[in-house]
């Protein structure tokens, strides 16, 4: 990863025209300038001309940035600033420390004996502090708890990670492409029941996968939070549990981790390209496999459910929008609606929605209603991230839409064996 100085040139490159503006989710809520791409880029410029450094001021705007790339899709100079604004968390971190919950995220992601341990415990607590909302939806509400807002709906952790579970016992054998899953964090601990689907395509796929034991987080997280020596720490992790195996893709089910081993790794070091340029989306994967031809060789559902699909930002960034939605309009059971603005963050943005939750909301009911406008009944994505946000909002708005992974409903077009 670059250091803050490094992006001086780029720095350099904004005009400050204002085209961001026009798309940064956080100043459309905020209106600050100190919000928006331009605003963030003359902090920068001021931390590395030495005018003002780790200011009370300084670190909460830098704070209120989603790292969601909007930014430089509509900039004329293509300024990464969600590159520049890391980098400038990072800055802060290495000379004035982590903050206390810095700290806290980059402990628990580089130890996964206890992030084990805290799966099966959440899992036991939600029990006793938690109540269903609604009854059938299997998210939580949970009591007040300091930091969390009360009526925040979250889903209930599993006591039992994906990677501990006995269906990875049963994986496909064939001579088909060998192919490594990256669970992450999201479907390892909250969504197991993700990986369960992939296991089950690509084993009607005849694809052989491996589920490499010692993987760990990808370190995104840790990113957002100005932790860089955590992603480092992790990243090392990760490259020891993948390089023992022989394979020809890594595949990724979540957006964020696509974008840690696909964008970020590569930053780190020379011995990390050859996986970065391995690493496959599960949905961009499956489509050149021709998954889609056999779904529309399916006979078509009578009583079909009417789905919209939301882009996650790190597969957005990296341009994967055809493939998720060619795979929906192929799904038998399914009617797809295109929503409007589903290019948009959904306000989630790691860290962010921790420390600015209601902006995050705000952010989170705008893309709620534009569901509820579609006349969608299910809003599918491809990160585990969007689903507890999108689920979050659609519930805060009382719209009767379910946010899933697009692989439930891939899994569930096909053929019972």
């Amino acid at each position: 990863m670059k250091d803050l100085e490094q992006y001086r040139e780029w720095s350099q490159a904004c005009v400050k025209c204002g085209a961001c503006r026009a798309t940064c989710p956080v100043f459309k809520s905020e209106h600050r300038e100190g919000a928006v791409a331009r605003g963030k880029i003359a902090l920068a410029q001021a931390m590395m001309d030495g005018q003002l450094f780790a200011e009370e001021r300084l670190v909460h705007e830098l704070s209120q940035c989603l790292l969601c790339g909007s930014c430089t899709h509509l900039c004329p100079n293509q300024v990464p600033t969600s590159e520049i604004v890391a980098a400038a968390r990072r800055e802060v971190a290495r000379k004035n420390g982590l903050s206390g919950f810095g700290k806290g995220v980059a402990a628990l992601l580089t130890h996964k004996k206890v992030m084990d341990w805290m799966s099966k415990g959440s899992d036991l607590a939600s029990k006793l502090l938690c109540r269903q909302i609604p009854n059938t939806s299997g998210l939580r509400l949970r009591f007040p708890v300091p930091g969390i807002p009360e009526e925040r709906t979250f889903p209930k952790p599993s006591f039992k990670p994906f990677l501990k579970r006995e269906l990875r016992q049963t994986v496909s054998r064939s001579a088909g492409p060998r192919v490594l899953f990256f669970t992450g964090c999201g479907i390892n601990y909250i969504y197991p029941e993700i990986g369960e689907y992939l296991v089950r395509i690509l084993n009607f796929m005849e694809i052989h996968v491996t589920l490499p034991d010692e993987q760990v987080c990808c370190g995104l997280p840790a990113l957002s939070a100005g932790a860089g020596d955590a992603v480092d720490t992790l990243a090392k992790k990760n490259l020891k549990a993948l390089k023992i195996h022989a394979f020809d893709y890594v595949l990724t089910a979540c957006a964020s981790c696509y974008g840690a081993l696909a964008g970020i790794y590569p930053t780190l070091g020379t011995d990390y390209a050859p996986f970065a340029e391995k690493t496959r989306d599960i949905m961009d994967f499956l489509m050149d496999m021709g998954l889609a031809a056999r779904l529309e060789a399916l006979p078509r559902s009578a009583d079909r459910v009417k789905v919209t699909y939301h882009d996650p930002c790190h597969l957005r960034n990296h341009g994967l929008t055809r493939p998720p939605r060619q795979l929906i309009s192929a799904l038998p059971q399914v009617d797809y609606v295109e929503m409007a603005d589903a290019a948009t963050c959904c306000g989630l943005g790691g860290t962010f929605s921790v420390h600015h939750y209601e902006t995050s909301q705000e952010i989170g009911n705008q893309k709620a209603k534009h569901v509820a406008q579609s006349g969608a009944q299910i809003v599918a994505t491809a990160c585990p991230g969007c689903i507890i946000q999108l689920q979050d909002s659609l519930n805060r708005q009382k719209i009767p839409a379910r946010a899933v992974h697009l692989l439930e409903l891939v899994s569930q077009a096909l053929p019972v064996k």
